[in-house]
């Protein structure tokens, strides 16, 4: 998935979280941050903090990557 938006981020999340069979307040309890946090990050609220949302991407198997908008035109390097 290319995810661009905090909409996006959090569908990747709810999406992988529900295929592993986890529920909001396990992933919580996993990750370290609180059940709000989940279902905030989860409905793409834009002012989740990046540590936290990093946590969470990583307790699910999920990687981020980040490319420069040159780069997806295929004129820049990936970071």
């Amino acid at each position: 998935m290319n995810a661009q938006t905090s909409k996006e981020i959090g569908a990747a999340v709810r999406s992988r979280r529900k295929e592993l069979k986890v529920t909001q307040k396990d992933l919580a309890l996993t990750c370290g941050t609180g059940l709000r946090f989940i279902i905030d990050l989860e409905k793409g609220k834009v002012t989740c903090q990046i540590g936290k949302v990093l946590q969470v991407l990583q307790a699910l198997g999920l990687r981020l990557q980040i490319t420069s908008s040159s780069a997806a035109a295929g004129n820049g390097r990936e970071l």
